[in-house]
């Protein structure tokens, strides 16, 4: 099986604005070593809303990178993401978007690259969580 990380909004945020060095030295080895960065759409669509218009460009180049490998919220994986939700600890905690990112992480079996762990350890205490400093 192929390692990776699944990317979450934190990650995609912190990557885009370079708030720390972290992520976009993450996306370097990345891709100097195919390791895959899997990008959920829910969080996609949430860090595309989050950012400053002048920083969305690294988002474009992100997605454009051959170990972006993009995880549609489709029927199929949208009901497992929802029932995965629905056994969530604290449900006040948990998010659509949260819930994307733990299925993608729980089917990939590969840890989420984080600077917000606790709403996906509501949602799925084994997930391995890569912190963001």
């Amino acid at each position: 099986m192929i390692g990776g990380r699944v990317l979450d909004v934190s990650a995609l945020t912190d990557a885009a604005i370079g708030k720390t060095v972290y992520t976009r030295a993450l996306v370097r080895t990345a891709v100097e070593h195919g390791i895959v960065l899997a990008v959920p759409t829910a969080a996609l669509m949430a860090a595309w809303s989050a950012i400053a218009p002048g920083d969305r460009p690294f988002l474009e180049i992100l997605l454009d990178l051959p170990v972006a490998v993009i995880e549609p919220l489709d029927e199929s994986s949208a009901r497992d993401a929802g029932l995965l939700l629905a056994t969530a600890r604290d449900p006040s905690a948990a998010s659509v978007v949260a819930g994307h990112v733990a299925w993608s992480a729980r089917r990939r079996g590969w840890p989420v690259v984080t600077a917000e762990p606790g709403p996906l350890r509501s949602i799925d205490p084994t997930v391995e969580i890569d912190p963001l400093p």
